[in-house]
């Protein structure tokens, strides 16, 4: 089953540390736009996935962070939400994978759950009905008289 939330309001998400970042819901229309993000189409042909995956995951957070909470400066000062300032928050390692299971990996769930499948109506699945009758005994199995 596929669940759907219809609002269209900012949800806060947890990342840990300290932080949480407000962010837009994950539709259609801003993967999109993140996949033409200027940084995603200038990556190069043999860029590693792991390379792909922090550009992605930062151009997909600058179009979706409404706002932040626990994020400051140097000095522990609360700075506003910039882009260079998300780039920097998802340079921390703890931060992007937190950002990255929670946030971009909703969007590719879909393609996920659409790899299972039901129990197959014949053949040998647990939901499975036999479509052979049993094995009448041979002559070696027979009882003998």
């Amino acid at each position: 089953m596929i669940r759907i939330n219809l609002s269209p309001e900012p949800q806060w998400l947890d990342l840990g540390h300290g932080v949480r970042l407000q962010l837009l819901p994950l539709t259609t229309a801003l993967m999109v736009a993140t996949r033409s993000d200027i940084a995603v189409q200038d990556l190069a042909a043999d860029a590693s996935n792991d390379s792909r995956a922090a550009v992605f995951a930062s151009a997909l957070a600058r179009r979706g962070v409404v706002d932040w909470d626990g994020v400051g400066d140097a000095d522990g000062a609360v700075i506003d939400v910039t882009p260079e300032g998300i780039d920097a928050l998802l340079s921390l390692w703890p931060i992007f994978e937190a950002f990255n299971l929670h946030y971009v990996s909703r969007g590719m769930l879909l393609d996920a759950e659409k790899n299972g499948s039901a129990p197959s109506p014949t053949g040998t699945s647990v939901g499975a009905t036999a479509t052979a009758r049993p094995a009448k005994r041979s002559a070696k199995t027979a009882p003998r008289d």
